[in-house]
C-alpha cells in the first residue's frame, strides 16, 4: 500500500468519524425537536416550492429528512435524521446514511423528502430493517428557478424524492444508495 493511499484512507476515515460525531445536532433533544425540524422543512417546501403540495396530498406517507450533512475526501459519507409522516402525524423516526469512495472532496448540507405514492411502497419501507434507496426512486427536478413540481409520469412512480436546499462545496445531491434505518430519537 502506498503512503499516499494510506494517508488518503486515514484522512477519509477521520472525516467520516468527525461527521458521525457531529450528528447534525438533530435528535439530540428527542422526538419533539426532530418533529419541529420536520415541520419547519415542510413549511419551507410549501413556501418555496408550492408544486410539492400536490405530491403531499397524493402521497400515502412521506419521509422528511430536514438536514443531511455530507463530507468527503476520497472516502465520504452522509448522515441525517428525520420522521416518517402518515396523515400529517409522525409515526416513526429514521436515520439516513450513505458512504462513497472515489475522487471527491468537499462538504454540503441538504434536505430531502421521500413521497410514498402507493401503500405497497410504504409497507415495504416500514417492514424493512434497513431500506436502501435505489434506481426505482424517481426524482423531481428543479427545472426553472424555484419551480419544483412533478409531471404525470413522475406521479405514477411508487417513491418520489425531492432534494432541495443544497449548500456547500460538493456538486449535486442524491438519495440513491442511502440506507434508511428506524431509530428511537
Amino acid at each position: 500500500m502506498t503512503r499516499f493511499y494510506r494517508r488518503s484512507m486515514m484522512t477519509g476515515f477521520a472525516a467520516l468519524m468527525a461527521l458521525a460525531a457531529c450528528g447534525n445536532g438533530v435528535g439530540s433533544d428527542g422526538a419533539v425537536k426532530l418533529d419541529g425540524r420536520v415541520d419547519a422543512t415542510l413549511s419551507f417546501l410549501d413556501t418555496n416550492y408550492p408544486g410539492t403540495r400536490d405530491l403531499r396530498e397524493k402521497a400515502v406517507g412521506m419521509l422528511v429528512m430536514p438536514l443531511i450533512t455530507e463530507a468527503s475526501f476520497g472516502v465520504g459519507g452522509s448522515y441525517g435524521r428525520g420522521a416518517l409522516r402518515i396523515n400529517e402525524a409522525s409515526v416513526d423516526y429514521y436515520s439516513a446514511a450513505q458512504a462513497s469512495f472515489g475522487i471527491q472532496a468537499g462538504a454540503q448540507q441538504y434536505a430531502h423528502v421521500l413521497y410514498f405514492m402507493t401503500e405497497e411502497a410504504l409497507a415495504e419501507f416500514r417492514a424493512s430493517p434497513g431500506w436502501a434507496a435505489g434506481a426505482d426512486v424517481e426524482y423531481v427536478a428543479n427545472d426553472s428557478g424555484a419551480n419544483l413540481s412533478a409531471d404525470t409520469t413522475t406521479v405514477l412512480s411508487p417513491v418520489i424524492a425531492v432534494v432541495f436546499g443544497q449548500a456547500g462545496l460538493l456538486a449535486g445531491a442524491s438519495v440513491e444508495g442511502t440506507k434508511y434505518t428506524r431509530i428511537i430519537p
